[in-house]
């Protein structure tokens, strides 16, 4: 025997409908636009976070480039490039108090997020350092801008 909760029970559940197709498409029309925003985003703060991070990289290279200087009297050249702060430069000004294990601890250079070389260029005397950034072609505007250490001087 059923009880008169049990029935009113079986008859709201009877009773219910469900969502339409209609309204299901809408949602997920929300959902999908929502996400896409929340992408951009992330993808915007990920290539933010690649720029800061060739900031430091270089700043840090910079730094060896100045302990460098230091003991050598002037900037790797430009032929000698970054490799100078790995191994003594054969060529070029000879440098008589390079470190004997080099400036760079592990005995390699780094690269930039997008897995390619910095460009290094110096005289001796003043030097610059930058990254092609996420394009990997030099030039090129807001995200695919160029990354210097020091601004670029036109």
């Amino acid at each position: 025997m059923e009880s008169n909760s049990t029935k009113n029970s079986v008859k709201t559940i009877a009773g219910q409908k469900g969502f339409s197709l209609i309204e299901i498409l809408i949602a997920l029309a929300l959902l999908a636009g929502a996400g896409t925003f929340v992408a951009g985003k992330i993808f915007d703060q990920l290539h933010e976070g690649q720029v800061e991070s060739t900031k430091i990289q270089m700043s840090s290279l910079a730094d060896r480039l100045k302990e460098y200087r230091r003991h050598c009297g002037s900037y790797p050249s430009t032929e000698q490039g970054l490799e100078a702060l790995i191994e003594k430069p054969a060529g070029g000004k000879e440098c008589k108090r390079y470190n004997p294990g080099g400036y760079i601890e592990g005995g390699r250079l780094p690269k930039d997020p997008w897995d390619e070389d910095f460009i290094y260029e110096s005289d001796g005397r003043k030097f610059n350092m930058f990254s092609l950034g996420q394009d990997r072609e030099e030039g090129g505007e807001e995200k695919d801008a160029d990354i210097y250490l020091y601004e670029k001087k036109d």
